[in-house]
């Protein structure tokens, strides 16, 4: 799924192709595409009162910079975003880090 693309797209997208295939193999792909527009269909998903809580806590701390998403957009655009495989390199030791720690303070208690 690509960022910022809405689920009922997907959902339509899987539709014709599966509309599509069985066009033009028979029978069983016609059933596998009423399979499919049925699974998307009835797709339903459920949060925990723990997960709200996480989510609404995160929220309330996320700093966005809409100058900055509308620079990083233009940039992909234009073809010259660059990553920086170094600061992702640190960055990824940085949470591991955290995580290890996190995880041996619990189970020091």
């Amino acid at each position: 799924m690509k960022i910022g693309q809405q689920p009922e797209v997907i959902a339509a997208a899987l539709q014709a192709a599966a509309s599509k295939q069985a066009k033009t193999s028979g029978p069983a792909a016609e059933e596998a595409a009423k399979g499919a527009q049925v699974a998307t269909s009835s797709a339903g998903v459920s949060f925990s009162n723990s997960a709200k809580a996480l989510d609404s806590a995160g929220r309330a701390t996320t700093e966005f910079d809409a100058d900055r998403v509308k620079a990083m957009r233009e940039a992909i655009a234009n073809g010259t975003f660059s990553v920086s495989a170094e600061a992702i390199a640190d960055k990824l030791l940085a949470n591991t880090g955290e995580i290890l720690a996190h995880s041996m303070a619990k189970h020091a208690v």
